[in-house]
């Protein structure tokens, strides 16, 4: 069936203005486009967004208003918006108090104080899809007020969860190379595959971008400025075999490390942690990585962040979507591996 694609963000949007917005009028109440879904990040595309994927958007009240307002929508919205379906619910019109919706979504609620195990325990793409998006309304500022919380780590959280990331790198940086010297190639691919994931994840990171599902991540790390070279760096290691494999890595490994240099979070003296030469020349990789780890827990100065194993936030301990996608399985698994 052929139907005209709008991405999802502009049919929120406009179905909030034309129908949504005026039936609420004079209702105190939010509402945006957030949460899952690609169009909430605008990776939307026909093949994704077919005539029977509904119009979505989240309409967020206060105590004891939902209800409310869920039966003045029922009454006052069609059953179909811009050829596409209009339901109440998720993956639809979602109607739900603000706290709650926070603290579904994130396991906790950002307009109270966050606590370490609240910010390490929820999953980056949670992140992306609450900060991401667009906001229609917001009477009461509160929206507003949580997504600003949450764009960005403390800094010695985020120090910690970079650090993490490096030491990953660091681990896995020579097992391609040792797969090839036996001739599997396919291993070596994969490998290779697995650092490109971290370094795209971590060059988000550094800039202060969520990383979004790996299936989004590509696109993600396209978006960031001046990585057009770092991609085909990463692109050209994935194509390539043996020694010129760890050429392109190396390649890219340096453009991500560069990053810190303009990072926020950078630990002083990290400018030039790259460049430091050894006796036996220049260090290598998976050196520099560790230097740069080691330099970033440095310059942590919470004790509770230093004390922690270095394990990183939910998505840096486990790949699992079952975990990844239940913010109580994310909190206890958060808990027992940190010992929160």
């Amino acid at each position: 069936m052929m139907f005209d694609f709008v991405p999802g963000l502009p049919l929120s949007r406009d179905f909030y203005e034309q129908l949504a917005g005026p039936a609420l009028a004079g209702v105190p109440h939010a509402a945006a486009l957030l949460g899952e879904g690609s169009e909430v990040l605008s990776f939307d595309t026909p093949a994704s967004a077919g005539p029977r994927h509904g119009v979505r958007l989240v309409v967020l009240t206060g105590p004891g208003q939902s209800e409310a307002v869920r039966a003045t929508l029922r009454r006052a919205l069609p059953s179909s918006y811009g050829g596409r379906p209009v339901t109440l619910g998720a993956g639809g019109v979602e109607v739900a108090e603000t706290g709650a919706w926070l603290v579904a979504r994130l396991g906790f609620d950002p307009l109270r104080p966050i606590g370490l195990l609240d910010w390490l325990a929820v999953p980056w793409q949670r992140l992306a899809g609450t900060c991401g998006g667009e906001v229609f309304c917001d009477d009461a500022g509160l929206l507003g007020r949580a997504r600003q919380t949450l764009r960005r780590y403390p800094p010695d959280v985020e120090r910690y969860v970079l650090a993490a990331q490096w030491r990953r790198l660091a681990a896995g940086y020579g097992h391609a190379a040792r797969c090839s010297e036996v001739g599997d190639e396919l291993g070596a691919a994969a490998l290779t595959a697995d650092l490109a994931r971290d370094l795209m994840r971590l060059a988000l990171l550094t800039r202060r971008r969520w990383p979004p599902y790996d299936r989004w991540l590509g696109s993600a790390f396209a978006r960031l400025p001046g990585a057009a070279e770092t991609a085909d760096a990463l692109a050209a290691a994935l194509a390539a075999k043996r020694s010129l494999r760890q050429d392109h890595l190396r390649r890219a490994w340096r453009q991500v490390a560069a990053l810190r240099e303009r990072s926020p979070a950078a630990p002083p003296g990290a400018a030039t942690a790259s460049g430091t030469e050894t006796a036996a020349g220049r260090r290598s990789p998976a050196e520099e990585a560790e230097g740069l780890a080691e330099a970033l827990t440095a310059a942590i100065t919470d004790p509770r962040v230093r004390a922690l194993p270095p394990g990183g936030s939910i998505d840096q301990l486990t790949a699992s979507a079952e975990v990844l996608t239940d913010p109580a399985r994310c909190r206890a698994l958060t808990r027992a591996a940190l010992g929160l």
